[in-house]
């Protein structure tokens, strides 16, 4: 009886599924626990499991990733805001997004990060703006007792302002164990009331 030939050890099939989601995922945790700067497509592509390079298949660079993470970002946020009932709940739901995507909210706000003439987050960034202008033309006039156009910065002002307070634990003391949305509320319902 001759003995088998050895084998070779099996060879692992190229197969990751959706590798495009699973490097922005990864992107996501890495950015959430330890910021932006933290980012290297190296890292990412040993955490899914792949060669160094195959990141780069989807997004070329680092700033193509950041750039795919804040277009993401935009667009949840546009989906997010056209829900809202008016332009309290527009400013409520700002708040609730990035509390529920800060490192998506980290990064859609850092132009040095980005490629700002990508198609994808400019068309992204496009629906969030006029989701939020159209909360904002919602209102009557004599309720906003603004220019609509300053308006619509107040109230971004607003979420922003208090949305980035509160995931830099700036609001801990003021808003103490208060439901944050609720607290955004309050401040909305100050700032667009009308005068009597």
């Amino acid at each position: 009886m001759t003995p088998a030939p050895p084998t070779k050890p099996a060879e692992r099939p190229y197969h990751h599924g959706d590798l495009r989601r699973a490097i922005l995922t990864a992107a996501l945790d890495v950015i959430a626990a330890d910021g932006p700067s933290a980012l290297s497509l190296r890292d990412l592509a040993r955490r899914a499991g792949v060669s160094h390079a195959a990141p780069a298949h989807h997004f070329k660079d680092r700033t193509g990733l950041l750039t795919a993470v804040a277009a993401e970002g935009f667009a949840l946020l546009a989906a997010t805001l056209t829900e809202a009932t008016d332009l309290k709940d527009s400013g409520v739901r700002y708040v609730r997004f990035a509390r529920d995507h800060p490192a998506h909210f980290q990064v859609m706000f850092t132009p040095g990060l980005l490629r700002a003439d990508d198609l994808e987050l400019t068309t992204a960034r496009a629906l969030a703006g006029d989701a939020l202008r159209g909360a904002v033309a919602a209102v009557r006039s004599e309720e906003l007792g603004l220019d609509p156009r300053l308006a619509g910065v107040a109230a971004w002002s607003l979420a922003h302002g208090f949305a980035t307070l509160l995931l830099g634990h700036n609001l801990d003391g003021p808003v103490g164990d208060q439901d944050p949305e609720e607290v955004f509320r309050t401040l909305a319902a100050m700032l667009f009331r009308r005068d009597s």
